[in-house]
């Protein structure tokens, strides 16, 4: 069992060496209290990525992979499956929003594909409450990516 200052050491050598290890320290020590309150925070620095998004498919693309790179970076580190549904349903409402829904760039689209798959497989693993909290969002969000999307199968992605 190490002491309170071998611990202290070896959390400041992880903090000196990787940006990843110094963002999950932060987090641990300011924010794991409310893993949400994060996730808002999170939120609302990528709704400017959103925002900003390129009009041209092949550009827009690259940009939303980015956005997609850091959620998933960002649920890791919660490690809160609520968090991570949270964001995934937050990701397919500002896709609906921002991008270029009807476009035929596959990749664009597969993204769009991906995220609402990996939000599916989550549902199951939520608490009941939960599940029945977020599956109103998350119909809704089919819902409007069945009118939006090109090539969206509503019924690949029911619960």
């Amino acid at each position: 069992m190490l002491n309170t200052e071998a611990l202290t050491d070896i959390c400041l050598r992880l903090a000196k060496y990787k940006k990843e290890n110094k963002e999950l320290l932060s987090y641990l020590l300011y924010d794991a209290e409310n893993p949400l309150n994060y996730a808002e925070e999170v939120k609302s620095t990528l709704l400017i990525n959103f925002q900003n998004l390129n009009k041209s498919s092949y550009t827009s693309t690259k940009e939303i992979r980015k956005i997609v790179r850091l959620l998933a970076k960002h649920a890791k580190y919660t490690g809160s499956k609520e968090v991570e549904i949270e964001l995934l349903l937050w990701f397919a409402a500002m896709f609906l929003e921002h991008a270029d829904t009807r476009s035929s760039h596959k990749p664009l689209q597969t993204i769009f594909f991906r995220q609402m798959e990996k939000a599916k497989r989550i549902f199951p693993k939520l608490h009941e409450d939960l599940q029945f909290d977020y599956s109103m969002t998350y119909n809704n969000l089919i819902d409007e990516a069945d009118n939006k999307v090109r090539y969206f199968n509503k019924n690949d992605f029911q619960l």
